[in-house]
């Protein structure tokens, strides 16, 4: 019981500090987080589901408190929220393949948020110009910035992302 318990509380730790994180650089980078050209620093962390399952709630849960805490209309806090939750998901999925894991984030959030940015804040952007431009602040965000984090973190795995024996 006592080493299931060590787990779960590991897990939650994980993924509150992953939530933390995510807020944290949302609300440092707000400038550049919002709007119809976005630039998500904290979307580097969505590879985080390669090395731990408590990405994912993590990764949710920051994105909602980061969209909460920094004002954003609540279809966007809903749906930019559960566009974040569908890609970590889909990053976990895809876990054994490393340099597929960007993928997910970015094509969920591309798909999703130029709606959210019309329906939620009445942006006049065509859907498809919308498409292209998260799109490609997904890919600056995701594919450079989260691949190059995961090749940081791949070298230290064994320190950050390890479970202690009890």
């Amino acid at each position: 019981m006592k080493k299931e318990t060590n787990k779960t509380v590991y897990f939650l730790t994980y993924a509150s500090a992953i939530a933390a994180i995510y807020t944290a650089l949302v609300i440092a980078f707000a400038p550049i987080a919002f709007g119809p050209v976005q630039f998500r620093v904290a979307e580097a962390l969505c590879i985080l589901p390669f090395f731990t399952p408590a990405a994912i709630p993590g990764l949710f849960i920051g994105c909602l408190l980061s969209n909460l805490l920094c004002g954003a209309a609540m279809l966007d806090v809903v749906f930019g929220s559960v566009a974040t939750l569908i890609g970590a998901l889909g990053s976990y999925g895809l876990r054994k393949k490393k340099w597929l894991v960007f993928l997910p984030p970015v094509l969920s959030n591309t798909i999703i948020i130029p709606w959210v940015l019309r329906y939620a804040y009445g942006s006049v952007e065509l859907i498809p110009f919308a498409m292209i431009s998260v799109g490609i602040g997904e890919i600056l965000a995701i594919g450079v910035l989260g691949n190059l984090l995961m090749v940081v973190l791949e070298r230290y795995k064994g320190l950050v992302f390890r479970q202690r024996a009890v």
